[in-house]
């Protein structure tokens, strides 16, 4: 890792669709860091996701629908030699631009993410909290709304996310793992619990453990993702 990690630029990329009810408050928390650029890129968003961010005087761009071509055309516009991958529902913690240097300097590391926090107060989410900062921390898997960020060297030699229709971040960690070391800060990012409450907790927990398993014995992405939209009509 560079000497001069310490003064590099943090490029914060934002896939969104449809997040008028989150963008202004994700880009609100991070706008006092120093040395950052924030760059949403839109996916296609019918509601006011595109205005609110211009308001706010961040890079706006546009790209094909699907989280992984967003974050992959984000990282292409990025001037700043760290990327950090943000969900549009998360928030970062205070002092994340001095930690995220700090956290690459160690040695062999090549990414990192940080702990998870839900924000609802169901002791099964605490529950859910505990099961993924364990398996980030000893198994060196963090997923996407854990707030991503590596190099944009390493991310470029290992050809970016993958643009799969899900599993993107899985892959993308597999691949870094291949390459060196990927820390855990023991600080949460906190992220929307609405994906657990929508299906419930324990059915979402399960539905994703299915998911990775499948993923693992070689179900293709594609039938993957249609069991996810299979789950959306039957709710709606």
């Amino acid at each position: 890792m560079s000497e001069n990690i310490d003064a590099a630029k943090i490029s914060i990329i934002i896939p969104a669709i449809n997040e008028a009810g989150n963008i202004k408050e994700a880009i609100a928390t991070i706008e006092l860091s120093k040395n950052i650029e924030v760059i949403v890129v839109d996916g296609g968003s019918q509601d006011d996701t595109v205005a609110i961010a211009q308001s706010l005087g961040v890079k706006v761009i546009s790209s094909s629908p699907g989280r992984a071509a967003q974050m992959n055309a984000g990282a292409m516009a990025a001037s700043g030699e760290i990327l950090l991958f943000l969900h549009a529902d998360t928030r970062l913690p205070t002092g994340f631009d001095a930690m995220i240097p700090t956290a690459l300097q160690q040695p062999r590391t090549v990414a990192g993410a940080f702990n998870l926090r839900i924000d609802a107060s169901l002791l099964s989410l605490r529950w859910v909290e505990w099961g993924v900062n364990w398996r980030s921390r000893f198994c060196q898997m963090p997923y996407g709304d854990q707030a991503i960020f590596v190099t944009k060297q390493i991310f470029q030699e290992i050809g970016g996310f993958p643009e799969l229709p899900i599993m993107e971040d899985f892959e993308l960690m597999r691949r870094l793992k291949n390459t060196g070391r990927i820390v855990i800060i023991p600080v949460p990012v906190i992220t929307s619990p609405r994906r657990w409450l929508q299906k419930g907790v324990l059915k979402t927990t399960l539905l994703n453990q299915i998911v990775i398993i499948a993923y693992l014995l070689g179900v293709s992405p594609k039938r993957i993702h249609s069991w996810y939209r299979w789950e959306k009509i039957k709710r709606g």
